[in-house]
C-alpha cells in the first residue's frame, strides 16, 4: 500500500545551551503506515514502552519497530492479550508492580533495566515510529554534541488528525543513557493517579535539539478508555496542586519551552474563576479548534472537563483537611 502524506506546521520554544530559541518546521507525516521501517542495520537505540491493557493499540506501534535494535515493553499486570502480542513481535517483556510513591514505570525502567543501547526512545503504545523519523534518529544520534532530541507529536483523534485546538506538543522523548530524567514533583502518590508519569517531563544534562518529523499519535482508543485514563491524570494534578510542598523540577515560564510555557499558562488558568471555560475559548476559538469539526469540538471540550474535574478534587481534597 502507498502511504498518502500529509503535511504539518509545527512550533514549539526550546531551550538549548545557547539560550531560548524557536523550532518551526514543516512535518511530513506518513497516514496509513503499513509495514516494517525498512530493512538495513538495526538502529542502536532502546525503545521503552510502557502499557497496560493496550492490546489493541500496541501491534501498530511494534509493527513500525523492525528496525530498532531493542523494544522493552514494561506492562502493568495487562489482562487483556497485550504480553502475547509483545512476544510475538520480538519484544522483551518486563512486568513493573508499582508500590506507590516515586519512582514511576519509565524512571524504573530507565534505572533498573539493563538497557543494550547508548540513546533511548520513550514511546507510548499509541504511538507510531514512521520510517522518515528513524531515518532522521539514526543520523541525529550520531552527532557528539546533542543528548537529547525534541519530537513532535501530531495527535489522530476520533479518526482524525487535529490541527489545531493547541493539540500539537512536543516531548523530550530521545536521549542518552544516563543524561535524562524524569522531574519528580510529588513523592506522594498511589496507583489511583496511573502508575507511570502523568504530567512530569523528562530533563536532559547538556544540549538538546529538535527533530524534523513527527510521532504520529493515536490519542483515543475509545471514548470511554480516554475518560478512564483522563480521572487518573486528574486525580494526579489534584493531588499535585492541592499540596504548597510539591509542584518541584522544570518550573513554569511563559518564555521557556513548550512544556514550561503549558505549565505556566495552566498555573495561571486554574487561579481563575470559571476557568474550564476560559480554557474550552482558549482552545476552541481562539487555536481555532472549531476548525477540526467534530472531533475538535469534542477533544476542547474534554479538555476543560478535565480542567473542571482537578478544580473539582482540588476542593474535595482541601474539604477533607478543615
Amino acid at each position: 500500500m502507498v502511504a498518502s502524506l500529509v503535511f504539518i506546521r509545527v512550533a514549539a520554544v526550546v531551550r538549548t545551551e545557547s539560550g531560548v530559541r524557536f523550532c518551526m518546521r514543516e512535518v511530513e507525516q506518513t497516514r496509513g503506515l503499513q509495514g516494517r521501517t525498512g530493512a538495513g542495520e538495526k538502529l542502536p537505540m532502546s525503545v521503552i514502552i510502557p502499557v497496560r491493557n493496550e492490546a489493541k493499540n500496541l501491534p501498530r506501534c511494534l509493527e513500525a519497530l523492525g528496525n530498532v535494535g531493542e523494544v522493552i515493553v514494561v506492562d502493568s499486570q495487562s489482562t487483556d492479550a497485550t504480553v502475547e502480542i509483545a512476544r510475538g513481535f520480538g519484544a522483551q517483556v518486563v512486568q513493573f508492580h508499582y508500590p506507590g510513591g516515586w519512582p514511576k514505570k519509565r524512571q524504573w525502567a530507565m534505572d533498573t533495566l539493563p538497557l543494550a543501547n547508548e540513546w533511548i526512545l520513550l514511546l507510548d503504545a499509541d504511538e507510531v515510529l514512521n520510517p522518515e523519523l528513524t531515518a532522521e534518529i539514526r543520523r541525529a544520534i550520531e552527532n557528539p554534541e546533542v543528548n537529547g532530541y525534541y519530537i513532535a507529536l501530531r495527535m489522530y483523534f476520533l479518526g482524525r488528525v487535529l490541527r489545531h485546538g493547541d493539540a500539537s506538543f512536543w516531548k523530550l522523548s530521545l536521549f542518552r543513557r544516563g543524561k535524562g530524567k524524569y522531574e519528580c514533583r510529588l513523592k506522594d502518590q498511589d496507583a489511583s493517579m496511573a502508575d507511570m508519569e502523568v504530567y512530569e517531563y523528562v530533563y536532559v544534562e547538556g544540549k538538546t535539539a529538535c527533530l524534523e518529523h513527527a510521532l504520529i499519535h493515536h490519542n483515543i482508543e475509545s471514548l470511554s478508555r480516554y475518560i478512564q485514563k483522563h480521572d487518573e491524570y486528574s486525580n494526579w494534578e489534584a493531588r499535585m496542586l492541592s499540596q504548597s510542598r510539591a509542584g518541584g523540577g522544570i518550573a513554569a515560564s511563559f518564555f521557556g519551552t513548550q512544556a514550561q510555557r503549558r505549565r505556566w499558562l495552566k498555573k495561571k488558568l486554574f487561579a481563575m474563576p470559571g476557568s474550564p471555560v476560559l480554557l474550552f475559548l482558549y482552545r476552541y476559538v481562539l487555536h481555532l479548534g472549531f476548525l477540526d469539526g467534530v472531533p475538535g469540538l469534542i477533544y476542547c471540550g474534554f479538555q476543560a472537563v478535565q480542567m473542571f474535574h482537578t478544580k473539582s478534587k482540588i476542593y474535595e481534597l482541601r474539604s477533607k483537611k478543615e
